[in-house]
């Protein structure tokens, strides 16, 4: 006969186990930690731990609502019980679990913030107390006739913090990053990443776009050359270099003055729209991309690079 398989969840599980091990009463809990201090007796050290590892779970358990795995609250909690336990003296009379509780909540703290966002966050000390404490100075109710930077203001000296970490941090807990790969829901083998649209063209529309940029670059080329000399220069320093001129710098190359040079510039920029729109209309093409602004091919402006064009000047 097959063994059957058990229903239960391994978290279930784990708590059933707990809650079946009984707690250390102090003289226990003496004893064994007497002998650890004194005989590094792991054995020892490992039933101080066990017996005291439902105090994590429900350490662990009031850290939920920042929507961390609470598994992995309570290996981190288990963690700091264990560096508790390291250090722990009982001739100071303090319970182990006394102790031990703020180095549980230092460990889960430390892995909330560490695995809330790919920007860090959390990483002074001033930080850290506004991550955990913003929220519900934020949910208190606010003080009549109060303005948002009087808030912030005051929220800021509460904590004995600038503003604009109050500002940076309100922000930071907003939302924390998501996987990509985590399941939407935890039953769906469907991720997030799967619902994320492709912005992507596709080929059909690079082929036709490649195919329309060619034309206006033709275009725009045959009409580059109807230009004088000097307006073809221009038009070529102002927007087809990768690193356009300014007015002045066309001026000083060109051996004019910045004013000369920009009723030459807006000359050519008429002609070039005056030459292109009907050629558009005729090929049925939008002349949204025309002059004024000189286009490149490629339907960017040309205040970028384009050979295709650079080279008809």
């Amino acid at each position: 006969m097959p063994p059957q398989t058990s229903s239960i969840e391994p978290l279930s599980a784990y708590m059933g186990d707990l809650h079946r091990t009984h707690l250390l009463d102090r003289e226990e809990e003496n004893a064994l930690a007497r002998v650890w201090l004194e005989t590094r007796d792991p054995a020892a050290a490992a039933e101080l731990v066990s017996r005291n590892l439902r105090f994590v779970v429900k350490v662990a358990t009031g850290y939920r609502k920042y929507r961390v795995s609470l598994t992995d609250l309570i290996q981190e909690g288990n963690m700091g019980l264990m560096h508790a336990v390291e250090k722990f003296d009982p001739s100071r009379g303090t319970r182990l679990i006394s102790y031990a509780v703020w180095w549980i909540k230092a460990y889960i703290q430390a892995y909330i913030i560490r695995s809330w966002s790919l920007v860090r966050v959390g990483t002074t000390q001033t930080q850290r107390r506004l991550f955990y404490k913003l929220p519900k100075a934020l949910a208190a109710a606010k003080i009549p006739g109060e303005s948002y930077e009087d808030r912030i203001a005051r929220i800021a000296e509460d904590f004995s913090a600038r503003p604009k970490d109050v500002i940076l941090m309100m922000g930071a807990l907003k939302g924390r990053d998501l996987s990509l790969d985590v399941p939407v829901e935890d039953t769906s083998v469907v991720t997030w990443g799967d619902r994320v649209k492709d912005e992507r063209p596709n080929p059909e529309q690079l082929t036709a776009e490649t195919e329309d940029a060619t034309v206006r670059a033709a275009m725009l080329g045959e009409c580059m050359d109807k230009l004088a000399a000097r307006e073809r220069e221009i038009i070529r320093l102002r927007h087809l270099v990768e690193e356009p001129m300014t007015l002045r710098q066309v001026g000083t190359a060109m051996g004019l003055s910045r004013e000369r040079v920009r009723q030459l510039e807006a000359q050519a920029l008429r002609k070039l729209k005056g030459m292109l729109e009907p050629r558009y209309d005729r090929a049925g093409m939008s002349a949204a991309n025309t002059p004024p602004r000189v286009r490149a091919a490629n339907g960017a402006p040309t205040g970028t690079a384009n050979d295709s064009m650079s080279s008809v000047a």
